[in-house]
């Protein structure tokens, strides 16, 4: 008789194991997300999900892998990465024929800064002057002159110059040593260069809106693995609601994530002008203007006919995946105000 038992207590056992293992082996569905070097204030939702375990939550292993925005389009295309969130590199990837699809947003508002040296009292005081920019075609690029264009009728090679750096840190150095009398500064980076004596002088969030940070993966990946999509999804959307309500959380992830951050007075002070700024949604009318400014640079640089217009943006995203998980979880959309900036 004790011999008829043992294969049911085995089974049982086996059982109980399984049950038991499930979650862990749930844990182990891998996601690798982009991370640009040194952090961005975009991205800060992704960095909440990570430190606080809501990857986790959704049984996803995730990990950011550090690479400069065009690397990260790069290792997406050739299967190195599974997403990441450069929406203007995704923007021309797309608009160049690459099947990707965009599942989720982070930030909902403009974060750039024309920072300057403490001299400087208006933009027009620019004019004739060397302003420090990232990489023609960048976001930070494009707002910056975009600001300066339509609300100082400020011309870039005209009204003033620019020189491109990759890094925020050594704008701020360029700065510093007058090199450079303005530069494009993240909030993040332009709270640093306050604390050094140097000037906010505008906030590109004041007259422009954008969909910052969002979320692009190839069509491929998000068709063969829609649940999870939407575990990246619900993570990223409770890392957005953490974040408008806990400071001092909050504050631990800004400091881990973002390089130029070296206490709690900078994290404190990028908080309250940030966490109010994400949204896991991503507005149509903000979509698509993400592809439209990176179709007119492709116009400039002879890369798309200017008289052919911009293809439907919907077709980029993976829109009812997205509305459907965020209804499923009861999200809260950002409640934002519209810029308040006006033409001088």
């Amino acid at each position: 008789m004790p011999m008829l038992r043992l294969p049911l207590v085995l089974a049982a056992a086996t059982i109980g194991f399984a049950l038991a293992v499930a979650p862990g082996a749930q844990a182990q569905t891998k996601v690798t997300i982009g991370k640009v070097i040194g952090g961005d204030g975009f991205h800060v939702p992704t960095y909440v999900a990570l430190d606080e375990g809501f990857f986790k939550q959704e049984g996803l292993d995730a990990s950011l892998v550090e690479l400069q925005a065009p690397a990260q389009v790069t290792a997406i295309l050739t299967g190195n990465l599974d997403c990441a969130p450069i929406p203007s590199g995704g923007a021309q990837a797309a608009l160049s024929g690459a099947k990707i699809t965009y599942i989720v947003g982070e930030s909902l508002k403009s974060q750039w800064t024309l920072t300057t040296r403490a001299d400087i009292a208006a933009a027009d005081q620019l004019k004739g002057k060397t302003i420090g920019l990232g990489r023609p075609g960048g976001a930070d690029y494009d707002e910056v002159q975009a600001v300066l264009h339509r609300f100082f009728h400020m011309d870039a090679g005209k009204d003033y110059h620019v020189i491109s750096f990759q890094g925020e840190a050594e704008r701020i150095a360029a700065l510093s040593n007058n090199d450079i009398q303005g530069a494009g500064l993240s909030i993040p980076h332009a709270i640093v260069a306050q604390q050094a004596g140097l000037k906010v002088l505008l906030r590109t969030g004041d007259y422009i809106p954008r969909a910052g940070g969002t979320i692009w993966c190839m069509q491929s990946f998000v068709q063969q693995h829609p649940e999870t999509v939407k575990k990246i999804i619900r993570a990223i959307a409770k890392a957005v609601m953490y974040f408008r309500t806990n400071k001092e959380g909050s504050i631990k992830v800004l400091e881990h994530h973002i390089a130029s951050i070296k206490n709690d007075k900078d994290a404190g002070l990028i908080w309250d002008q940030l966490h109010d700024s994400y949204g896991a949604e991503v507005p149509p009318a903000l979509f698509r203007e993400i592809l439209e400014s990176r179709r007119l640079t492709m116009i400039a640089a002879r890369q798309w006919p200017a008289d052919k217009p911009l293809p439907d943006p919907e077709q980029f995203i993976a829109r009812k995946l997205l509305d459907s998980t965020l209804k499923e979880m009861n999200y809260v959309p950002a409640n934002l105000a519209a810029p308040t900036g006006a033409a001088q």
